[in-house]
């Protein structure tokens, strides 16, 4: 879900969903492995000529969510190592009985979560169907050979355990969605569109259960990442389609991350002066974003010989707080907004079972899960199991442990002007150098994603001849080394330590540069960037790509300075204010951006006397 890894100190891994009933209810036939499901006419006369597998009831009579058990985790090495256990996942279970919730999506096959879940649900005989999910992970854009090998054979193996648990749980696994978010434009997890149409076949011929892709809805209304990578060959493999859709992203990425022309909102609902009705006005705008990102999706099917395509929402959801550490959700994440947005959720899916509405909605998710970072926080259960707002909403009678805080309406969030602060009158602002004893105060260093390179500071016996410590006995730098990227590459960016964000006021640099010295034999180019907040909340980031010779870096072994004019940033992003400065320095390597081939075994990076110059 997330778009952008530069306002996140984690990039959004898997998205979990709850589905909300709606349209007639159909019966799930088991109709046999193999076929396609456009293999009679691309414009039946009816559903039984189309060769599609009926979308299960489950889907259409009972509300759904997506589940993950983990807890303790607040790292991706930690969730890997964390131990889940039976009761865990029973008590879990029994919460969202109780929250009247009857399909689960699971977003793999592991015997870790998805085969203990079932045999949970199986062995106690719960009231639960499964959405379940197979994972495949990226490699067609992976260099290494071995790599690509590791990934491609690990994937299949995915799959061999999504045949065998639907298979083996046939009464409880209702339908499979092979692949999430792969093809959407801004994936970190890219797989081509012909190649995910050949997983979902290899899945679809072994097993009864209709059969879909997860993705964000730009996918399903024809934004692919190219004109030449859109989705036939996926449409005649799917039974239904399964799209993404998040207003509370898309507050920030409207008409930035696919192709024009795709929906904005108005989030900040300004035009509403009564301030005491500015938050139902926007979450009444949420809504309405969800409801044209669906029809989107739904007209470019009908006109594209899919009409009889039944679609549900895979995933949509709203933070119940703002777990960034930049402020970035600090008008929308409350507990009280997520319990709005999935009112009007239950409103519009109640009304569209007599309209061409969705079949079903998964809603993000069930409960929290720290390990995501800067994108948790958006479970109907904090990660204690303390039923939030939105779930004390769905079942008022029973006995929740409840999460400490009002559910009135009036508690809301909702957008007012950001503050400007005073503008920093200092020729300087420094970031790192000799005379900084850690980061500068009200400062952070946070990486994209943990795990994918090790920061280590500060080392000793080495400076950049312009810094003050190439005079010093103790000089020192900061070095990145030891990269282990993510399928996007690897960031490290320096912001805010508030939290909320506090802004800095920097107007005074405007015909300044952002300045640093680098020694490295990295190859290829890399990204250096800042961000700023904008009088209308919505963020802004600027990148400005640095390569051999230009504003006088090198990747040559011995020490440069760089010099980047903030006039170079401003021109990249015209809606850069200084004067709400968030992100102060950052330097990353994303692949689709630098060009760079996604690649391990980098070699180190140092860092030295980092700052603003006015």
């Amino acid at each position: 879900m997330a778009r952008n890894p530069l306002l996140a100190s984690s990039v959004r891994p898997l998205c979990l969903s709850l589905g909300l009933s709606v349209g007639a209810a159909l019966i799930l036939s088991a109709c046999g492995g193999g076929g396609t499901t456009s293999d009679q006419s691309n414009t039946p006369t009816s559903a039984s000529t189309t060769g599609l597998r009926p979308l299960p009831n489950a889907f259409t009579t009972t509300k759904a969510v997506a589940y993950s058990p983990f807890r303790t985790a607040t790292t991706e090495p930690a969730r890997a190592a964390e131990v889940i256990t039976d009761a865990q996942v029973k008590q879990d279970l029994d919460l969202l009985v109780t929250a009247g919730i009857g399909l689960i999506r699971l977003f793999d096959s592991s015997d870790k979560v998805a085969l203990r879940t079932l045999r949970v649900i199986h062995d106690n005989a719960m009231p639960i169907k499964v959405m379940l999910g197979v994972y495949v992970n990226s490699f067609e854009y992976q260099s290494d050979p071995v790599k690509r090998a590791s990934a491609q054979a690990a994937n299949q193996d995915e799959m061999a355990r999504g045949v065998n648990l639907a298979k083996t749980y046939a009464s409880e696994v209702v339908a499979v969605s092979v692949g999430n978010e792969t093809m959407v434009s801004w994936s970190f997890n890219p797989i081509s569109t012909v190649t995910m149409a050949g997983y979902i076949k290899a899945v679809r011929d072994q097993i009864t259960q209709p059969v879909t892709t997860d993705d964000n809805y730009a996918f399903y209304a024809g934004f692919g990442r190219n004109a030449a990578d859109q989705a036939a060959e996926v449409f005649s493999q799917i039974d239904f389609a399964s799209i993404h859709t998040y207003s509370i992203e898309d507050a920030f990425f409207s008409n930035t991350a696919d192709s024009d022309p795709l929906p904005d909102w108005d989030w900040q609902q300004l035009a509403i002066t009564d301030t005491s009705k500015r938050a139902d006005a926007m979450m009444d705008a949420a809504i309405g974003k969800t409801q044209k990102d669906y029809a989107l999706a739904r007209n470019y099917l009908d006109k594209n010989g899919r009409a009889n395509l039944p679609m549900v929402i895979g995933e949509t959801g709203w933070k119940a707080a703002d777990p960034s550490g930049t402020g970035r959700y600090r008008y929308l994440g409350h507990p009280v907004n997520q319990k709005m947005y999935l009112s009007r959720l239950l409103d519009w899916a109640l009304a569209s079972k007599t309209d061409n509405g969705p079949k079903g909605i998964v809603y993000f998710e069930a409960f929290d899960e720290p390990w995501k970072g800067s994108d948790d926080k958006w479970g109907l259960f904090n990660v204690n199991r303390e039923a939030r707002c939105s779930v004390q909403a769905l079942n008022t009678i029973a006995t929740w442990s409840k999460e400490p805080g009002s559910c009135a309406e009036a508690a809301a969030l909702f957008f007012s002007p950001p503050v400007v602060n005073a503008a920093l009158s200092t020729p300087t602002l420094p970031i790192f150098n000799e005379a900084v004893t850690g980061w500068p105060v009200g400062m952070r260093a946070d990486a994209y994603q943990a795990g994918t390179f090790n920061l280590a500071y500060p080392k000793l016996g080495d400076s950049a001849p312009s810094d003050i410590g190439a005079l010093l006995a103790t000089s020192n730098y900061l070095q990145l080394d030891t990269f282990t990227p993510a399928s996007y590459g690897w960031g490290l960016l320096w912001q805010s330590s508030d939290s909320p964000a506090v802004t800095a006021n920097l107007s005074n640099f405007s015909n300044g540069s952002v300045r640093f010295s680098v020694k490295t034999n990295y190859a290829g180019s890399l990204r250096i960037g800042i961000s700023s907040d904008t009088t209308l909340g919505a963020g802004a980031e600027a990148f400005v790509l640095v390569s051999n010779g230009s504003y006088g870096y090198c990747n040559t072994g011995v020490w440069c300075d760089v010099a980047i004019p903030l006039s170079v940033f401003q021109a990249a992003n015209p809606a850069l204010d200084l004067r709400l400065v968030l992100t102060r320095f950052s330097i990353s390597d994303v692949w689709t951006a630098t060009g760079n081939a996604a690649r391990t075994g980098m070699p180190e990076i140092r860092l030295d006397n980092i700052y603003w110059k006015n």
